[in-house]
């Protein structure tokens, strides 16, 4: 009996040596691994920070510009013809070549105007000559009348004599004048000072006084204007603007609106606005020392009517929009954000200037505001200075 007791209690004791190891087993597995996560969890705790681009809240001046588009008009634009009929025979300018007024373009043949000149100087001779003799006769019935050798008559007939030549000088001369002007006019001379275009008549061809073409434009690009709209709501403005400053500036710049291409200044307002678009035409003059404009070419013009001093400024990737509200994030001390309403008086370029909601010296989120909640914590990274312009 005690030999069938014996093998059954050794059972029973290695199962109780197994379930003690396998116990100290489980044990001293789970006790390394709570020592083990915690760096885990401290790399989980930190990773909730959300990284964000930051930007101060600044003090400054803003200039409020209306902007329109535009297109560059020369102030003046002349297509150069001929005043008399002729064969060309010289073209004394390269295409787009600048020119001065003055300055001689073409010539046409001048040797029928050379011989219309020396007829109409003969016939001025001549007649001359009769003055004179009919002067010196004159003066020879004068003496014979006080003699009483001849009639009156006879005195008063050379006296207008000597009248009808007197007239017939002057008719001369003024066909001598009208065949140098006529010869004159074979020079063709530039009217303005400008740009020549491309030429539009070849050397050897006749033309004509009454050719609609003419020979070639002539653009004025120094000065030069921009002719452009503004929306008739800004025209009041524009006008009390114009009542306190002389000149107001204006800018152009090109499509994108990136690079300012030229400076100048308004230089009028048309007298009505256009029913159909509600806008109104202004025109600004430009120097255009470089060359940087260019007839019939489109640009976007900027003009300024007005300056808000020590506005409240902001980048305007700062500013959030919901359906009920405008609003931004700040950062505060603990690195946590906070959702503000905000008030935006004007925006101007990536500037805005704001009413009420903000302080000078506060800290908002202007890049990845897409993850951040009202209490989030962030990771902050100041932006990089703008560049001046």
């Amino acid at each position: 009996m005690k030999n069938l007791i014996r093998p059954h209690c050794q059972r029973w004791l290695a199962g109780i040596l197994v379930l003690l190891c396998a116990g100290a087993g489980i044990y001293f597995f789970r006790a390394r691994a709570s020592d083990a996560p915690a760096p885990a969890r401290g790399r989980a705790a930190g990773a909730q920070s959300i990284p964000v681009l930051t930007a101060r809240v600044t003090t400054g001046d803003m200039d409020i510009y209306f902007s329109g588009l535009g297109t560059v008009t020369p102030l003046n634009t002349v297509t150069v013809k001929s005043r008399v009929d002729g064969q060309l025979v010289k073209v004394l300018f390269q295409e787009g070549q600048r020119v001065q007024a003055g300055q001689v373009l073409a010539e046409i043949d001048p040797r029928p105007f050379q011989v219309q000149l020396a007829q109409a100087e003969g016939q001025l001779a001549r007649d001359r000559a009769l003055l004179v003799n009919a002067q010196v006769d004159l003066e020879r019935y004068r003496t014979l009348f006080k003699e009483d050798s001849i009639p009156k008559q006879q005195l008063d007939t050379q006296e207008s004599l000597v009248r009808q030549f007197e007239g017939t000088i002057q008719a001369d001369q003024s066909q001598v004048d009208n065949a140098k002007l006529q010869l004159s006019y074979c020079r063709i001379t530039a009217p303005i000072a400008g740009r020549v275009g491309l030429r539009l008549v070849d050397v050897g061809n006749m033309i004509r006084a009454s050719d609609a073409g003419g020979l070639v434009i002539i653009a004025q690009l120094q000065p030069i204007t921009v002719v452009f709209t503004l929306p008739e709501d800004d025209l009041p403005a524009v006008l009390a603007r114009m009542k306190t400053e002389r000149q107001l500036p204006v800018t152009a710049l090109d499509r994108e609106q990136k690079n300012r291409l030229a400076t100048g200044s308004l230089l009028s307002i048309d007298n009505q606005i256009d029913p159909t678009t509600g806008t109104v035409k202004l025109k600004a003059i430009f120097a255009n020392a470089d060359g940087a404009l260019f007839p019939n070419q489109f640009v976007n013009a900027r003009i300024r009517v007005d300056t808000l001093r020590h506005a409240t400024l902001i980048p305007n990737a700062a500013i959030q929009r919901s359906p009920d509200s405008t609003f931004v994030f700040t950062v505060g001390p603990d690195n946590t954000v906070a959702a503000k309403n905000v008030e935006v008086k004007f925006s101007e370029g990536d500037q805005s200037a704001i009413a009420r909601g903000l302080e000078a010296g506060e800290t908002v989120v202007i890049d990845g505001v897409d993850k951040l909640q009202h209490g989030s914590r962030v990771v902050a990274r100041a932006a990089p200075a703008p560049p001046r312009s």
